[in-house]
């Protein structure tokens, strides 16, 4: 079984719920999402829509509290862990050992049996407030991340977001404890040329 944790970047919620339709004919899956990203409405759409259609392509009910997450390690083990989107938040509290909400709680559980925790990562301070936590999380035992592209270089120039085509092979990878290269892939189409020198 994989777990499929889902974190607040809402405006990722329906590339993850594309992403979590493919994984479910390949994997049996358990839903894990923050509180945030289960209790709140926004204009992207309403949270009820949300986790009802996550459970419906799980099969399974979303753990969505912390009390439900601390048995994932020991009486519930995963063959992986998925977070996907991972907030630059989470990361941060990955980086610094706060489990705080069912995420990260359900990441140090598991974590703990030695088992992998990749980590698809998007957020817009990825090449400023959270350069240093990438580094931290991928200097740790078992934890593997999702090659990365910056999603607008112009407008966002310190944003970064997985590229979710490598999904189902990071998490193969994963699984055989190795991390999937290149770490940073580039969008031709995204490459702004400068004027010559």
């Amino acid at each position: 079984m994989i777990g499929f944790a889902i974190c607040g970047s809402f405006c990722t919620h329906g590339k993850a719920l594309g992403k979590l339709e493919e994984l479910t004919k390949k994997y049996d899956i358990q839903p894990i999402m923050s509180e945030t990203a289960y209790g709140t409405d926004t204009r992207f759409g309403k949270a009820a829509d949300m986790t009802g259609k996550v459970e419906k392509l799980c099969g399974r009910r979303i753990i969505h509290t912390i009390g439900k997450a601390e048995p994932l390690g020991p009486s519930v083990p995963l063959e992986a862990m998925i977070i996907l989107p991972c907030t630059g938040n989470t990361l941060a509290k990955l980086a610094h050992g706060i489990t705080d909400t069912p995420v990260t709680m359900a990441s140090k559980a598991h974590l703990r049996q030695g088992r992998p925790l990749i980590i698809a990562l998007f957020t817009n301070d990825a090449l400023s407030g959270n350069l240093e936590n990438i580094g931290r999380m991928m200097s740790r035992k078992n934890v593997y991340f999702l090659p990365m592209t910056e999603d607008d270089p112009e407008k966002k120039p310190f944003s970064l977001t997985a590229d979710l085509s490598f999904t189902e092979k990071a998490i193969e990878y994963a699984k055989n404890g190795r991390q999937i290269m290149p770490l940073f892939v580039q969008d031709s189409e995204k490459v702004k040329t400068g004027p010559a020198l």
